[in-house]
């Protein structure tokens, strides 16, 4: 009889114990959905928020209200997470935001509730999610939905358009190619965004066709060449006429590098029509940088509005700027990057500005694409050609998003609701 009662017992407390771990991870499953919760409706907020952030403060001396200050674009994505988590179920909630972004992309949501298991007995509950805005270029993307598409004259070689100057440096490269024997074939040339969405729904792969409006062959500077037999010479000699291989795994896909300012990658120019540089800089720039960015935007075709936009993310225009990680002046050249732009004085505010301008106008013709060379600017060009992306860093995601925003406002689709997408990161 003692036997059995103390079995059943065991039993009993058997099942208590297994009820309780059982009911333990029931509740941390539901914390778990809490916190992703959360941190998705966060992130969303964000998302509809973000525009705001890079909108004019005032607005003929007065204050936008359309505006938000850094803080009010956080307390909203806060407030958003925080009422979602707790309608699923949490009690303690803490909300976060990694990084420090002039507009934050990242949402980190922890559940800090304790899971009772039985009567003085509990374990910690804790649950932990991380959602993010992706900004444009970062997932394959080349650049802003549909920016950009070459609207100018089209000539033709083989049957195939593209952009006039391209269409003679071709006609020098084929002509050099053949004196050595190789017979260049043009496979294809500009794309516009419409017949890029019919190649994508055939070929839905980002890696090998790029999506709508993200292709850089509606640039009109883009060539697949052939055949396999001639991209080795390729290879060799097309750096000579001003092509550059886009991409380490197409050897047939080159793009033109001469004439790649800002305009043509759909980003605006760096004059206005009169030719006033200074004028069409944003009213965020100091009185005493307008010259120096308008006369860099001159000299090395890049948009004075993408110069002032990376200037004011680096340094907010301070000329004696250092950061932790060595960066120094009002562009935060590395020392070893000011010596390879010939920059002997990164302090010196007007020439960190020209050879900032003269590493974007290189960057921009090996990636054709402004979030490219922005990327290229704060990570180094290798992690930007492994991918041909954005890649995936938090703080480099972040640097595109807010020199986007910053570029000509965040109501023109660069930076606003089109070009972010909400994803669960952890």
């Amino acid at each position: 009889m003692l036997l059995v009662v103390a079995t059943l017992a065991a039993v009993l407390v058997g099942s208590l114990v297994l009820g309780g771990v059982a009911r333990a991870i029931g509740v941390r499953g539901d914390r778990q959905r809490a916190a992703d919760l959360g941190a998705l409706a966060g992130a969303r907020a964000l998302r509809d928020a973000y525009p705001r952030v890079f909108a004019p403060s005032m607005i003929r001396g007065r204050p936008n209200p359309e505006h938000l200050e850094r803080a009010e674009y956080l307390a909203i994505g806060r407030r958003m997470a925080t009422v979602t988590a707790r309608r699923n179920g949490a009690a303690d909630v803490d909300v976060t935001f990694p990084g420090d972004a002039l507009a934050p992309l990242r949402v980190h949501v922890v559940v800090r509730d304790r899971i009772e298991l039985g009567p003085g007995a509990s374990v910690s509950g804790d649950a932990t999610a991380e959602a993010e805005l992706v900004p444009p270029g970062a997932v394959g993307a080349l650049g802003a939905p549909g920016a950009g598409e070459y609207t100018g004259p089209l000539a033709s070689r083989q049957g195939k358009p593209m952009r006039p100057d391209v269409a003679l440096a071709f006609d020098r490269m084929a002509e050099a190619a053949a004196a050595d024997g190789v017979n260049l074939i043009v496979v294809s040339g500009f794309r516009s965004n419409a017949e890029q969405s019919k190649l994508f729904a055939a070929h839905p792969d980002p890696k090998w066709v790029a999506r709508p409006g993200q292709s850089l062959h509606r640039l009109g500077t883009e060539l697949d060449l052939g055949p396999a037999g001639a991209y080795g010479w390729l290879a060799r000699n097309a750096g000579r006429f001003h092509f550059v291989q886009r991409y380490s795994w197409e050897p047939w896909h080159y793009g033109f590098t001469l004439n790649a300012g800002t305009a043509s990658v759909g980003f605006g120019g760096a004059e206005s029509a009169d030719g006033d540089a200074v004028r069409t800089l944003q009213s965020f720039v100091p009185a005493r940088f307008a010259p120096a960015i308008a006369r860099a935007a001159r000299r090395w075709s890049v948009a004075g509005t993408l110069l002032a936009a990376q200037v004011y993310k680096e340094s907010n225009f301070n000329p004696f700027a250092r950061s932790p990680a060595g960066a120094e002046g009002i562009a935060q050249f590395m020392p070893g990057t000011a010596r390879a732009m010939g920059l002997t004085d990164p302090f010196d505010a007007e020439r960190a500005i020209d050879a900032q301008a003269h590493l974007m106008r290189d960057l921009l013709r090996q990636f054709g694409a402004v979030p490219l060379a922005l990327a290229a600017y704060n990570a180094g060009p290798a992690p930007v050609s492994r991918c041909g992306c954005v890649p995936a860093i938090p703080e480099t995601q972040a640097y595109v998003a807010d020199i986007l925003g910053l570029l000509n406002g965040a109501g023109d689709g660069l930076a606003g609701v089109a070009g972010l997408e909400v994803r669960l990161v952890r």
